[in-house]
């Protein structure tokens, strides 16, 4: 629990920080205090983050945060956990401006007190003492319970606003603007409903955005209508959709808690990756598949805009690893662990026809009706341009998929794939969705040398 014990912290976005206030008051505190100029001593090494903000006194407030739990820790005289300077904080290092301390040779000695005290405890835990530990486990209940009353309350109120919107007619929700629906989002954030927030901007984004957006924005607006209507009765969903829905609306499992849990060895192929990066972080995707389990994996990491993620896995690698995947219906997502060995060079994978790869898709969403896409790998397909747009088919013309538009790098992408082709068969990683199927890696025949498609 030191910090410093070969952990790396997942980057939190903005949202994800805002749901561990405990009330409107520190949330608005913490955005007030999140500015660069009012905090020195900033760093971070491992899962801890820390950092000075100056107060109303002649000295600073320390504040400490460790990712893993989490847990917080600050001087300020404030009863609330996490206090408005941790929150401040973790806003900071969400939007990368905490940097690493090098080799974790910077790291302050309160830090390290305060880590080593939380290491003390948890020792003493693991002896069987309860004291504090039963103390943390029954404070941690409360803000469980407190946050899922909150999460509810939001459900509730985004049912009656979408209820608001259908009786007023969606061929006029665009004339506000986006005001309207950022208001609604910032409401699901004091609820501590990152996810729900993240769907309600998305519809705003829909809202006169051109073409048939009315048909587009009904569609999305049902599929929020359901996740929030089945938030409110997860004691009467399976187990394993439940954990989606608790995933989509914006609860998130500790990495470390995953791993103490089943993982998956097996040599894992990385199929595909990508970066895609805003103003503030920089989002990779990574796609492995199992070669003896045949299973999909997505590895999703966080870092400051301008920097790589980690990790860097090479497109094509063969690596021998295990993975604790999140709870979900279709488990997906998942966390990389302990390595065996050294990586080596990857094969080609296994493939299906497009009828089969469109099946596939469909249980999937079966499953998770909120999902935007499958992975899918295409065998003996060729990729033809069109007037209409590109589709990728079988070599014989009996099924063939649209092409999705847009992308980053998607009208190079598409002529890559097609000079990888020449015309003829080839097989192709991809992710399909209700727009199509997005090509990110090709390989020619049987050559096991991967062509990625998307930058």
């Amino acid at each position: 629990m030191n910090g410093t014990d070969g952990r790396r912290a997942e980057r939190w976005t903005p949202d994800q920080v805002l749901a561990l206030a405990s009330d409107t008051s520190s949330r608005e505190a913490g955005k007030g205090l999140a500015t660069a100029a009012r905090w020195s001593g900033t760093g971070s090494s491992g899962t801890a983050v820390w950092g000075s903000c100056a107060g109303g006194g002649s000295s600073p407030y320390r504040a400490v945060a460790e990712t893993v739990g989490p847990a917080f820790g600050c001087s300020c005289p404030g009863r609330t956990s996490p206090c408005a300077h941790v929150l401040a904080l973790l806003l900071l290092w969400a939007g990368g401006e905490v940097g690493p301390a090098a080799h974790g040779g910077g790291r302050p000695d309160w830090v390290t007190a305060w880590l080593d005290s939380r290491r003390a405890r948890g020792e003493r835990t693991e002896r069987g003492g309860r004291g504090a530990s039963g103390g943390d486990r029954e404070a941690a209940r409360r803000r469980a319970e407190r946050r899922a009353e909150r999460v509810a309350a939001g459900a509730t109120e985004l049912e009656r606003r979408l209820a608001d919107l259908l009786r007023g007619g969606l061929a006029g929700a665009d004339r506000e603007g986006y005001r309207p629906w950022e208001e609604m989002a910032a409401r699901m954030v004091d609820a501590q409903a990152p996810g729900l927030a993240t769907r309600v901007r998305e519809l705003g984004a829909l809202a006169g955005a051109g073409g048939d957006w009315p048909s587009r924005l009904l569609e999305e607006t049902a599929l929020l209508h359901l996740l929030a209507r089945s938030c409110l009765r997860q004691e009467a969903l399976p187990a394993p959709l439940a954990a989606t829905v608790r995933s989509r609306v914006g609860f998130t499992v500790d990495s470390a808690e995953l791993l103490a849990g089943p993982t998956v060895r097996d040599r894992w192929l990385v199929l595909a990756r990508q970066d895609t990066a805003d103003e503030r972080l920089t989002t990779r995707r990574t796609w492995l598949y199992g070669e003896a389990t045949g299973r999909a994996a997505l590895l999703l990491s966080f870092g400051a805009a301008g920097r790589a993620p980690e990790p860097a896995l090479p497109v094509g690698l063969g690596l021998d690893a295990e993975l604790a995947f999140h709870p979900a219906a279709r488990p997906l997502r998942a966390v990389l662990g302990p390595r065996h060995g050294a990586p080596l060079p990857g094969r080609v994978p296994p493939g299906v026809p497009v009828a089969a790869a469109l099946d596939t898709y469909g249980q999937a969403v079966a499953g998770d009706p909120w999902l935007d896409a499958w992975p899918v790998v295409l065998a003996g397909v060729v990729p033809i341009p069109g007037g209409a747009g590109w589709q990728v088919a079988d070599a014989d013309g009996s099924d063939a998929v649209p092409v999705a538009a847009g992308g980053s790098g998607a009208g190079a992408g598409l002529w890559r794939l097609a000079a990888v082709s020449g015309g003829h068969p080839v097989t192709v990683f991809g992710e399909l969705g209700h727009q199509g199927f997005r090509p990110c890696t090709a390989w020619a025949g049987t050559a096991a040398e991967p062509v990625p498609l998307t930058v």
